[in-house]
């Protein structure tokens, strides 16, 4: 496999603990010329729906490179450490459904392995910090360019563990969706696509609020919501100059609803 200078780190280990600079450490002493990019590491804990979308939408904007996920609530358990390989990178993490949109979203998983040869992890694994004596070491090795069939057993990417589809349910009038992520700014991102927004009015309903449809932040005044395609290609419902989220009161995985305004 051809080296690539680029490994990526998605996790949920916050910013107060030494866990991150821990899991660089391991990259720096095995692969010292490896470049990481900090994706996020302020993914809820154990939210693995959350780390999914956001590695998903990350990775078609990274180089080519090795993709470390961890949002791994069954650390230590007999759930798979995983390696999958993908036309746009590689993918290391957790087998709990954590990858296999971000692979999906790189062309789809070409082969996976289960990460268990000796010499490839540390030779004391913990049971509760796989990121450092599992993943990292084998993004490392990895990033070299150690071919990934030799870090493990090959494992059918059927049998990986997915994540059930989130809901989705077109109306007579406009449609029912999944709250897949809520951002920094409290815009609300939901599971629907722009062509369900496209065939609504300019004004529309969201959970019974008033709303425009619009394209910008700035289509509507001050304070008020707009629903958008945004940057991912997903519809959000957005505030100018406000928290979306704070006014209609949800959190993902909870549903919201958009319609059409009569006469909008």
């Amino acid at each position: 496999m051809t080296p690539t200078p680029w490994i990526s780190l998605t996790t949920d280990y916050g910013l107060t603990d030494g866990f991150v600079a821990v899991c660089h450490g391991v990259i720096g002493r095995i692969a010292p010329a490896a470049r990481v990019i900090d994706v996020t590491h302020l993914v809820p804990a154990g939210d693995v729906r959350r780390g999914a979308a956001v590695l998903a939408q990350a990775v078609p904007y990274l180089p080519y490179g090795v993709h470390v996920a961890v949002v791994d609530p069954g650390v230590g358990t007999a759930r798979r450490a995983v390696a999958l390989v993908t036309p746009g990178g590689l993918l290391v993490g957790p087998d709990n459904g954590l990858l296999p949109a971000a692979a999906q979203a790189l062309g789809g998983v070409t082969a996976a392995v289960e990460l268990t040869s000796p010499g490839w992890v540390a030779a004391e694994v913990s049971g509760t910090f796989h990121g450092r004596d599992v993943f990292a070491p084998v993004a490392a090795r990895l990033a070299l360019g150690d071919p990934p069939a030799d870090a493990g057993p090959p494992v059918d990417p059927a049998g990986l563990v997915t994540l059930p589809a989130p809901v989705l349910r077109r109306e007579a009038d406009g449609f029912t969706a999944e709250v897949l992520t809520v951002d920094h700014f409290g815009n609300v991102q939901l599971a629907a696509g722009a062509d369900l927004l496209a065939a609504l009015p300019g004004s529309v309903r969201v959970d019974g609020r008033q709303a425009v449809r619009g394209t910008t932040f700035g289509d509507v005044p001050a304070g008020d919501l707009v629903v958008l395609v945004d940057s991912a290609g997903l519809v959000a419902v957005a505030r100018n100059g406000g928290r979306a989220v704070d006014l209609l009161g949800v959190a993902p995985g909870a549903t919201v609803t958009v319609r059409g305004r009569p006469g909008g």
